[in-house]
């Protein structure tokens, strides 16, 4: 028998407060109202309060003001030394018996102890899909784009020097920063930059919530990692345009071939080894996002990082953040390992 303290709550409260910040938000008026209904109730644990609100404004109201709701409402973690559970548990497994708080995604046996794969809170399978999402959209649209502006300034023009050093501006900027303007111009008020123009051109209501809605939201973060990190992918596939002799060019230019024809025969194999080593740091820097998801959506949508990151200094969980990390980890090394093997990074032995 072992006695566990159960891990803290979230307690969440609208206070006439929390209806102020609604209001600097931009939530609409009948929105409030409705909100009056759950003026001053306590609610334990974010599954009570999201119920609340959504038999309040309707399911497609809580997905529309989702991220405002839970980030300016009033909570607090609630810490009660008194709270403790009672459960039976076998010294030969790593989860309870009955694994009531688990559904149980497969198991296996190692030195002779069973061992339960299990998953408990779907905002983590959620983490998950979106990290690996976020990453193939970002890697694969940087990889193109950082392709593109790579061979436009290798090109001799005046003002390319200028123009590289302009290309490098937007990962220069420090993410916390870059997120936070990009978060004002997401605003879903016309105060956001987005909606003003959409409002100007008449393409929209003008209020748009990107960063509440959930079909807007991962969009919007391959948005803005895409505009920050191609700079980064530009500069790694620069330096490899820069190894490619001359000469290669110049026979190819003998021989009567095409643009189109060298890029293919000797830019894209030439090009091959750094494009591979730029995938591997890329998609290694991309699963491990943590601080855009942190800043722009908080706690309405995680990656696998956001999501540790709250389990182990939200909820103490250290148990269950520190699996998290695992699983990261194995996700990082089974995408390093694809990388060297499918995509030709080999070192000079194996040349």
């Amino acid at each position: 028998m072992t006695i566990r303290k159960l891990p803290p709550r979230e307690i969440f409260t609208i206070t006439p407060e929390s209806l102020q910040k609604f209001q600097e938000q931009g939530l609409p008026e009948e929105v409030l109202a409705q909100l009056e209904s759950l003026l001053d109730k306590v609610y334990k644990g974010r599954s009570s309060f999201e119920k609340a609100l959504k038999n309040a404004l309707g399911e497609d109201g809580l997905k529309a003001h989702r991220q405002v709701l839970l980030t300016y409402s009033d909570h607090n973690i609630e810490r009660d030394p008194a709270s403790r559970e009672v459960k039976y548990e076998s010294a030969a497994r790593i989860l309870p018996r009955k694994p009531v708080r688990y559904r149980e995604a497969g198991q296996f046996n190692f030195l002779g102890s069973r061992y339960v794969i299990g998953a408990r809170d779907p905002d983590f399978i959620l983490s998950i899909k979106d990290t690996l999402a976020f990453t193939i959209w970002t890697v694969a649209l940087e990889t193109i784009f950082g392709l593109i502006f790579a061979l436009i300034v290798n090109a001799n023009f005046p003002g390319r020097s200028a123009m590289r050093a302009l290309m490098l501006v937007p990962w220069a900027i420090p993410t916390a920063i870059s997120s936070r303007a990009w978060q004002w111009m997401f605003q879903s008020t016309r105060s956001g930059l987005f909606n003003t123009v959409a409002d100007m051109f008449g393409l929209g209501s003008g209020q748009t919530a990107f960063l509440q809605l959930e079909a807007w939201q991962l969009p919007a973060m391959i948005a803005i990692d895409v505009w920050k990190t191609t700079p980064f992918m530009a500069l790694l596939i620069l330096a490899g345009l820069q190894l490619i002799p001359a000469t290669m060019y110049e026979a190819a230019d003998v021989d009567g071939a095409s643009k189109w024809r060298q890029f293919q025969s000797i830019t894209l194999p030439m090009l091959k080894p750094t494009i591979a080593v730029a995938l591997v740091f890329r998609t290694l820097d991309a699963l491990r996002v943590f601080d855009l998801f942190q800043i722009v959506l908080g706690q309405s949508r995680y990656s696998m990082g956001s999501f540790i990151y709250y389990q182990l200094i939200n909820n103490r969980a250290t148990g269950y953040s520190s699996a998290g990390g695992v699983l990261t980890f194995v996700v990082l090394f089974a995408f390093a390992f694809f990388y060297i093997k499918f995509l030709g990074v080999q070192s000079e032995e194996g040349d």
